[in-house]
């Protein structure tokens, strides 16, 4: 489908009609193409319900895109927005080395300890089919796969390709400061998290208050970075599905993940985290978002410090070509022509072994 480009705001009161067909229009192709997946054995999901009271309000689903390469993608988000979006701009490239697997998270709770279920489950199931997955991980997703990680037995560890950290948080410290650490004032973000951590999820007023401060944060991030920017109807598409997984997600499932970035802890530099092949990507704005203490900031601005962890790690800061455009804190929507090319060079390397042997 053509891209139809519109100027945000005025330019959807100029042309309501056409823009609310073509965003239509590309959600729907993105429905015929991104189907629901579940892997032929989830052993170690299904093991989890004599430990979760819901399953249903904690299992995150899956999606598959096939591609057509032998170099698979498991896909692991952020806060928002959903995997599905996420790499909107990265679709067509990843598929051309292989399908692309889709965590999105859950609406009405959630639970690391089930996540790291169905992710080793998908990881088996994808190997059983004679691959190796890279796993992209985004912001808090990279918390999350550490942690899963520095778990992982070994045997998990090998049916990984390598790792994508797309501007990585490890821990809470990358986003709040501690107590009395107030240089450059509090950031609206990092205020909003620090008051759902410290809220009582039994007084569900009080809950839904902080959770909805950190809705409107989101919402106005997304905002920022749309701004004086040419949108297209992939951008209005996804832009539509943040605001509808903002809404539909309850105040116990925003409290959940916050509580789960709060429980991660930042590994010690005495033992190899994983040892394949792992590209980490900073923005050049990282410091908007992550906190001047950050212990992930420190980590990848040493090579001394990140190889502890990741002896064959790589990395990239992602900058703007265009001045006055920086790149913040995985902006990988409004930034794809920054993100792609290392995305391009990445993939091609990892792949080059692969070719070789078919040769």
């Amino acid at each position: 489908m053509k891209s139809v480009s519109l100027k945000s705001g005025p330019a959807k009161e100029a042309h309501p009609v056409l823009v609310s067909a073509a965003t239509m229009a590309h959600g729907f192709m993105r429905s015929m193409a991104i189907k629901p997946y579940a892997p032929r054995d989830r052993r170690r999901e299904f093991s989890q319900m004599k430990n979760i009271h819901s399953m249903h309000s904690v299992r995150c689903q899956l999606f598959r895109e096939k591609g057509g390469g032998s170099m698979p993608t498991i896909v692991v988000a952020g806060f928002v927005p959903d995997s599905t979006e996420t790499i909107e701009f990265q679709r067509p490239l990843l598929r051309r080395y292989g399908s692309i697997y889709y965590f999105n998270y859950p609406r009405n709770g959630f639970s690391a300890e089930m996540f790291s279920a169905q992710l080793s489950d998908l990881i088996d199931d994808i190997h059983a089919g004679g691959n190796k997955p890279l796993i992209m991980s985004v912001s808090f997703g990279s918390g999350l796969l550490v942690d899963f990680l520095r778990q992982a037995d070994e045997q998990i560890h090998e049916k990984i390709r390598g790792l994508l950290l797309i501007s990585p948080v490890i821990c809470t410290d990358d986003l709040i400061r501690p107590k009395g650490e107030k240089r450059d004032g509090i950031r609206f973000l990092e205020s909003s998290l620090q008051k759902i951590i410290t809220a009582d999820p039994a007084k569900q007023d009080e809950l839904e208050k902080q959770v909805e401060r950190s809705r409107r944060c989101f919402q106005a991030l997304f905002a920022a970075g749309a701004e004086n920017r040419v949108l297209s109807s992939k951008h209005l598409a996804i832009r539509r599905k943040i605001m509808d997984v903002l809404a539909r997600t309850s105040a116990l499932g925003g409290y959940e993940r916050v509580k789960a970035l709060r429980e991660l802890e930042f590994p010690d530099l005495d033992g190899s985290v994983f040892a394949g092949p792992v590209l980490a990507l900073m923005a050049e704005n990282e410091g908007d978002i992550l906190v001047p203490l950050s212990p992930t900031l420190a980590l990848f601005s040493d090579s001394r410090r990140y190889t502890k962890l990741f002896p064959n790690c790589r990395v990239k800061k992602v900058i703007s070509k265009n001045e006055g455009d920086s790149v913040p804190h995985a902006s990988m929507i409004f930034h794809h022509d920054a993100y792609n090319p290392l995305l391009e060079s990445w993939y091609s390397r990892l792949s080059a072994p692969l070719l070789q042997m078919a040769v």
